[in-house]
């Protein structure tokens, strides 16, 4: 059992909100990583097996999803609007519940999206060879990779740029897709012959629940790992001018994203098509509503908008799993030169760790798709869930510290707190229970995998705890000159967690480290 955390380490991360790391993101890059965060290339690929599941109860499975997601980056939000530490839920963690807390997740974390690197690369690829196939699938994915390596590399703004505009794009289309369906839901879409539908094939094909009530949590789990990536803000706002304001925006901002990207062009698909026609499952769910439409090669269109997923997708999952492990290494618990930036502001070390072994889990792809690529997936399939029961739990501690020594910091507060946050625990551990009794769908494996990776890195974490029982904060947050909190005066002091906070980052905003 760990020491409680006190009000310095809640408020002020250790002294250390920046860590050499640069205020290179702009509001417009931080407002459409946020909006773009929840819309994965799982929503293009991933929904037609929810809704062959699931029939058009399928809105109800992603609507306990959204709802679940809402819940936890309220959570996130609450505690990194209050103190935005860089490694943001690995960070809240480290000071909650331990340091094998932060350790545990925030490695499993980083294993999770340098897996998602070689899942992104490899599925551009795809799209890529079938567009121009003189170059190879392998020769794609080594371009793809290289160019956004680069990219990274450059500044945090080349990143927040570059994100700006992929997200961008997803954004815009799945508007229009939203908009032009809905218009020929109601039979007044110009040019386009679609008999106005309206709302029969919600219920005409078996009704609403055709394969029963049931099917609802065999949707859930079949489309809970799209929505992973709205976290990604609240570790990119470390990185803006106004931390605290970005994160509020965004965790204001989640329910209607998830309402209009998720349910709106899910409702869309259901209402244009009966949910049992056989161009969903060959097509794809958003290409069969498209051809429904009449729109010309609705495939193509597609195919460039989940090009733009992926190239999405990798791109933050190579920032994301480079800060967190930037993190890590700032708080001693991963290689210390992780912790180091360039004169732009960038981690160079960590980005280029993520990337080797983004490349070598690209690898293990052509050469052993069934076996060692196959493991490295599925073990770090259950991460998600994982992160978000860990986002809970903090914030149910380091809520109860900041309302008696910080009050003033909660700027965003947790919806009938504590209720809620165990009621999200309890919507969690059902999930993970269902998944462990899913074997049809491959979700026992996929948890089983994941629990004994996870133990993996909880084993090593308790060890390194027991071998450096007494590390300082200041050593487990690479904060260079940031006080312990005997050392800055009485736990309580809020004077004294303020002065010692901002001598650590005045320490740590010193001269660039190359």
């Amino acid at each position: 059992m760990t020491s409680q955390p006190t009000a310095e380490q809640v408020r002020d991360g250790h002294g250390d909100p920046g860590g050499g790391l640069q205020a290179g993101l702009k509001n417009r890059h931080l407002s459409m990583i946020a909006i773009g965060g929840v819309i994965g290339a799982g929503l293009f690929v991933g929904s037609s097996s929810g809704i062959a599941a699931a029939g058009p109860g399928i809105l109800l499975s992603y609507a306990l999803v959204g709802a679940l997601v809402v819940l936890v980056m309220r959570m996130l939000g609450e505690m990194s609007a209050a103190n935005p530490v860089s490694g943001s839920f690995s960070a809240h963690a480290d000071r909650a519940l331990g340091p094998w807390a932060g350790f545990t997740i925030g490695w499993l974390y980083w294993f999770f999206w340098v897996v998602v690197l070689a899942v992104e690369a490899t599925a551009g690829a795809v799209i890529l060879e079938g567009w121009v196939p003189a170059v190879p699938q392998w020769a794609w994915s080594l371009i793809v990779m290289v160019v956004l390596t680069a990219t990274n590399l450059v500044s945090v703004g080349s990143y927040g740029e570059f994100e700006f505009w992929f997200a961008g794009i997803k954004v815009v289309a799945i508007a229009a897709f939203v908009v032009l369906g809905a218009l020929a839901v109601l039979g007044v879409l110009p040019g386009v012959d679609s008999g106005g539908t309206g709302l029969e094939n919600l219920t005409a094909h078996g009704g609403f629940l055709p394969n029963g009530a049931g099917a609802i949590l065999t949707g859930v789990l079949l489309v809970v790992f799209s929505f992973m990536g709205s976290e990604i803000v609240t570790l990119a706002a470390g990185e803006s001018a106004d931390p605290r304001r970005a994160v509020a925006k965004a965790t204001n901002s989640v329910i209607w994203r998830i309402a209009v990207f998720y349910l709106g062009s899910i409702l869309v698909v259901v209402t244009l098509l009966p949910w049992n026609d056989p161009s969903i499952a060959e097509k794809g769910s958003y290409v069969a509503a498209l051809d429904s439409l009449g729109i010309p090669h609705a495939g193509q269109i597609m195919n460039a908008i989940v090009l733009t997923s992926v190239l999405s997708c990798l791109n933050s999952g190579l920032y994301t799993a480079s800060r967190m492990a930037f993190s890590l290494g700032e708080r001693g618990e991963a290689p210390k030169a992780f912790a180091r930036v360039t004169r732009r502001g960038v981690p160079r070390a960590a980005i280029l760790a993520s990337v080797v072994f983004g490349f070598v889990a690209v690898f293990f792809n052509y050469a052993y798709p069934d076996t060692v690529f196959l493991f490295l997936v599925n073990s770090s399939g259950a991460v998600a869930l994982f992160v978000w029961l860990v986002i809970c739990c903090s914030q149910l501690r380091l809520r109860r510290i900041v309302e008696r020594e910080a009050p003033e910091r909660l700027t965003v507060r947790m919806w009938l707190y504590p209720y809620l946050t165990w009621a999200t625990i309890g919507l969690i551990v059902a999930v993970l229970g269902s998944m462990l009794a899913d074997a049809e769908h491959g979700n026992r494996d996929t948890l089983l995998l994941s629990l004994a990776v996870a133990a993996v890195v909880l084993v090593v974490a308790l060890v390194r705890q027991r071998l450096r029982p007494h590390a300082a904060p200041a050593e487990r947050t690479g904060a260079p000159g940031a006080e312990s909190p005997e050392s800055a005066g009485s736990p309580g002091s809020l004077e004294n967690a303020e002065s010692a906070g901002s001598a650590a980052a005045t320490s740590a905003a010193g001269p660039a480290r190359p």
